[in-house]
């Protein structure tokens, strides 16, 4: 890892809120950085996973750029896709702009005065904001860079120019007509013929018949060198326009790069070592451990419990309590299972240690209260 640079100008800045009835919720947070590379301050903004505050798990990373354009669509398909169990958790970082036909260019043309500054920007990412990130942030090796337009021309340029940066890229109609072809010809002469881990670039365009010959152009070229570890996907979507393309993109993108997260079938009537066995075949293929969530394995314990099978659940009920030993929820579930097969004591127990680990935050404290305040009173009575 390279020396971070990057100095926090502001820390903790400004909650991104939205309003549901009466309430307000945050969705993300603004950080304000000052950057040395580029010699300006940078804003970013920050979602985190729902689970983010009630464990110490740690998350991929998405890198949005034109951000402050595309944080609240994008942070709401992360949020929904890992809910229904087709991608993981994630942290997204958005990078709003400053100047986008800067940073965003790699070279430096007459008709765009301050262009050429993606070598800068590239660096910025690089040693700055990323080593900022994964030191204040809970951060697996797994980064995805995501760009429209003009950001989806830096996404490409970022392939060629610093290949190991990021696992996954979604370019969404990117300008690869910028400078005479430059960025397709440089995949001719500068895309590697191997990639150290497996690396996927999902690319598209609407009805932007501009756009295709270059597109074209670029995939033939990859596909002539056939790189090792690397996969494109090249999409076009004739119904979508330049400006409606982005959130289909951004969707059918996250869903082709992990196309084998979501678990077999048939994986919970064979068991947790089969769930099991299903996470550690995909740490493989993302290069990093991936450890079977605990929601998942609740799942299961609940699955037996719904079918009176007690010692199965017990069992793996305490599973995930030695696999996740501060989440209030493991106790809470193992408790139900005690209760459920007349082991009162021991249900008072993990009800206990859910309502102690609950106070520190948790949004089920009041569940887990009733859970413990039954429970004490069934005692009382015997």
């Amino acid at each position: 890892m390279k020396k971070m640079i990057l100095v926090a100008s502001i820390l903790l800045g400004s909650l991104m809120l939205v309003q549901a009835g009466n309430n307000w919720f945050s969705i993300g947070e603004t950080i304000n950085l000052k950057s040395k590379i580029l010699n300006e301050e940078r804003s970013i903004i920050v979602y985190t996973p729902e689970t983010y505050h009630l464990s110490d798990k740690q998350y991929p990373v998405m890198y949005l750029l034109d951000g402050g354009s595309h944080f609240h669509h994008a942070s709401g398909i992360v949020q929904y896709l890992a809910h229904v169990g087709n991608m993981p958790e994630m942290i997204v970082i958005a990078i709003t702009n400053v100047d986008r036909s800067r940073d965003f260019s790699p070279t430096h043309t007459e008709k765009i005065p301050t262009s050429g500054g993606a070598e800068k920007f590239m660096k910025f990412l690089s040693e700055e904001l990323i080593p900022f990130v994964d030191k204040n942030y809970r951060t697996s090796p797994y980064d995805i860079l995501v760009g429209h337009s003009f950001g989806g021309t830096f996404a490409t340029y970022a392939l060629l120019k610093e290949p190991d940066i990021f696992n996954a890229y979604i370019a969404i109609s990117p300008y690869l007509m910028y400078d005479d072809n430059m960025l397709v010809d440089a995949a001719g002469k500068k895309l590697q013929s191997k990639f150290n881990d497996q690396v996927q670039f999902y690319m598209t365009v609407g009805d932007e018949p501009k756009y295709f010959e270059s597109l074209e152009e670029f995939t033939e070229i990859v596909e002539s060198k056939s790189p090792e570890g690397f996969e494109l996907n090249y999409v076009q979507m004739k119904d979508e326009n330049h400006g409606s393309v982005p959130h289909l993109s951004i969707y059918n993108g996250l869903e082709w790069i992990y196309t084998d997260w979501k678990l077999p079938k048939d994986a919970f009537k064979e068991g947790l070592a089969s769930i099991d066995m299903h996470y550690s075949n995909l740490s493989k293929k993302y290069g990093y451990e991936i450890t079977t969530p605990e929601n998942t394995i609740n799942q299961l314990g609940y699955i037996y419990l719904g079918k009176k099978e007690m010692d199965k659940a017990i069992k793996v009920f305490k599973e995930n309590v030695v696999r996740y030993t501060k989440s209030a929820n493991v106790y809470d579930s193992l408790g139900e299972g005690y209760e459920n097969n007349d082991q009162f004591a021991e249900a008072e127990k993990n009800y206990q240690k859910a309502v102690k680990l609950a106070k520190q935050g948790h949004p089920n404290l009041n569940v887990y209260e009733k859970n413990l305040k039954r429970m004490q009173e069934k005692l009382a009575q015997m």
